[in-house]
């Protein structure tokens, strides 16, 4: 009988622990660069909350820790933890395209939320928006502008 209710009880807690972790789903998010002249972009992803403060780092593009000072508004977020808990890749130069996957959590959807393209390029301007949206299941399924280095975004949900 012991046994019985301490499996009931481990059942009940993995029950309740899986709906406490949070649903996610992947974007594929195609980033393509307007033609400039310089050094690749650095280009930072951030998940925003409806209060207009950092949330979380979504993606880095750009390897080397020691040009994100660069991103003036993300780097005070980030320079509190010194943690980049997000994926990382290279940066990207002018006129060129890259790929790259992003895990987004079914919560914030609809809620308010927002994603930023924040670009810096060394010697060159740094664009706080260059890219943002309302973080929608309409904006995840279309294209954005951008205003800065980045020509347009373009998302697709990758199917499980």
């Amino acid at each position: 009988m012991k046994s019985f209710l301490k499996i009931a009880v481990l059942g009940l807690l993995l029950s309740f622990s899986s709906q406490a972790m949070a649903q996610t789903s992947k974007y594929k998010c195609m980033l393509q660069m307007n033609a400039y002249t310089g050094e690749g972009a650095y280009i930072v992803v951030s998940l925003i909350n409806p209060k207009g403060g950092y949330e979380k780092t979504l993606y880095m593009m750009g390897k080397d820790k020691k040009w994100y000072n660069g991103f003036k508004e993300w780097f005070k977020f980030f320079s509190k933890t010194q943690k980049l808990d997000a994926k990382t890749g290279a940066s990207i130069g002018g006129g060129d395209r890259t790929m790259v996957n992003l895990d987004i959590d079914d919560a914030v959807v609809d809620k308010g939320y927002k994603l930023r393209f924040e670009s810096s390029v060394e010697d060159q301007k740094y664009h706080l928006s260059d890219v943002e949206i309302p973080l929608t299941a309409e904006a995840l399924a279309g294209k954005a502008d951008g205003k800065g280095y980045i020509k347009y975004i373009r998302f697709s949900k990758v199917q499980p």
